[in-house]
């Protein structure tokens, strides 16, 4: 007799159609940097966000907190940001490498119709502490494979979406006023590209190349 808590189910074949379109959502999965202002569909957004909540995470804690960046004057104040440690980070180069630095777009901020700033709460209690015991910082993993999820959903619905790490999160978090326990993830402009590429613009500009030629383990 099979209990009514029993979930067991036959679970879904994926066929070599299916196989080959992830192989190709994954490959063309991009860091998007150039936006139309266009706004997304009503519930788009929701939409994909309910599917990053499917996102694996440490003791089931669900640690990402997405916040909607939306208003005129938060967005201001990310850009500062952005712009004061964009300035910072020119500074660790020199020659051609820093002018080509200053050549590169390295945010959508001004175009993006949506953003998203991601946090990993500190101390969940929902998990009650499973996994993260000597290894804490698998909050902050779990996001990030809440962002990748996201990325990924975004692609396949032909929304672009593009990554800006060059920010100060301290000032960001005080910005947004955000609760002290939650750390800085990530922040996320979303929309549809301007142009579609499948190689990644970095590798176009020439500041770096994806190698091919990289063992993909090493045994012990």
């Amino acid at each position: 007799m099979v209990s009514e808590s029993d979930t067991r189910c036959l679970p879904p074949r994926f066929g070599a159609a299916f196989q080959a379109e992830l192989e190709t959502l994954l490959a063309w999965r991009r860091d998007v940097r150039r936006f139309r202002r266009d706004a997304l569909p009503a519930g788009m957004l929701e939409h994909l966000l309910a599917l990053a909540e499917l996102a694996p995470s440490v003791g089931l804690s669900q640690p990402w907190r997405f916040v909607r960046v939306a208003s005129p004057e938060a967005r201001a104040k990310v850009r500062t940001n952005f712009a004061a440690a964009n300035a910072e980070a020119l500074g660790d180069y020199a020659g051609e490498r820093a002018a080509l630095y200053a050549r590169l777009k390295l945010s959508g901020l001004d175009d993006a119709p949506e953003q998203l700033a991601v946090f990993a709460e500190a101390e969940p209690e929902q998990g009650h502490g499973l996994g993260r015991r000597t290894m804490p910082e698998t909050l902050q993993y779990s996001t990030v494979c809440a962002v990748h999820t996201l990325w990924l959903a975004a692609r396949a619905a032909g929304v672009g979406l593009g990554w800006v790490s060059i920010l100060d999160p301290e000032s960001l978090g005080a910005d947004l006023d955000v609760p002290e326990s939650w750390c800085f993830v990530a922040y996320l402009c979303l929309g549809y590209p301007q142009e579609e590429h499948e190689d990644p613009e970095l590798a176009r500009r020439g500041w770096e190349t994806r190698r091919g030629d990289r063992p993909l383990f090493v045994t012990r």
